[in-house]
């Protein structure tokens, strides 16, 4: 780590060196108080780990993949690696050289996180063990497309995967929205739509139908703050009319409504 990071500094910037150091040797302060010395690794949490741990796998494993299998493409986020190959045997000799490569370095692969996928679509119809990955939010998997005739077939492609989608849903519900009496929905639209817009612009450039039911979640619990808030919304006839007006009187109010403006 340190010489990856020596790597980049002047003369003059020396002294940066020694700070990283002293940060990566800093022992680690337990919740009884007690500390641990460490002997390895980068603080988690800290904006500094993911810059140090990217700066060392491009030495580490970026480097030595475009020396050693310049014809393999790949794509890595820190430590998260995907590495495409032509056939199951180039695969399992590549698991392999990757494996020796990082004990070089002192790393090592993921003990059940590495593994070998069948990319499944179109013509690769075989059966494997492992046919779906998860990586940077999205589960690739075979899916069903459809081509710009209308013909549907089956790819490999990529949409939001069940963790990052139930990591979201659950901060929805931890926003409680129908519990905001005082809240307009103006109000609630300054608060939400930034995040709702930053979920669908990184989930839903692929395979957005699978938001669909968040957002519409996300409706459910305004829709159920009106009936709380207002009394004349308490049948469903009513709630769904107010609901519709708003919608066709305002329908960029929400970031959610210009994909989904149902609330079931």
């Amino acid at each position: 780590m340190l010489k990856a990071v020596a790597h980049h500094l002047d003369a003059d910037r020396r002294w940066i060196l020694l700070y990283v150091e002293r940060w990566l040797q800093a022992p680690l302060r337990q919740p009884d108080g007690t500390t641990v010395t460490r002997h390895e690794g980068t603080p988690q949490g800290s904006a500094i780990s993911p810059a140090l741990a990217n700066l060392f796998m491009n030495y580490a494993f970026d480097a030595w993949m475009e020396r050693e299998f310049p014809s393999i493409e790949f794509e890595r986020y820190v430590d998260d690696v995907v590495v495409h190959c032509k056939s199951f045997r180039q695969a399992d000799m590549l698991v392999k050289a990757i494996g020796r490569r990082l004990r070089q370095v002192g790393l090592s692969l993921h003990p059940t996180k590495t593994r070998i996928v069948y990319c499944r679509g179109g013509l690769r119809r075989k059966e494997y063990e492992h046919t779906a990955f998860t990586f940077l939010g999205y589960t690739f998997r075979a899916r069903a497309a459809k081509g710009r005739n209308g013909e549907v077939f089956t790819s490999f492609l990529p949409a939001i995967s069940k963790d990052a989608l139930k990591r979201i849903s659950n901060e929805v519900r931890r926003w409680r929205l129908h519990m905001h009496s005082t809240y307009s929905l103006d109000a609630f639209a300054r608060w939400i739509n930034p995040i709702v817009a930053g979920w669908m612009h990184y989930y839903g450039r692929f395979c957005r139908t699978e938001l669909y039911p968040l957002l519409r979640r996300i409706n459910a619990y305004l829709m159920r703050w009106a009936r709380k808030k207002y009394k004349r919304l308490k049948t469903f006839k009513k709630a769904k009319a107010w609901w519709w007006s708003v919608v066709e009187r305002e329908p960029l109010l929400f970031a959610q409504w210009r994909w989904v403006c149902s609330f079931w």
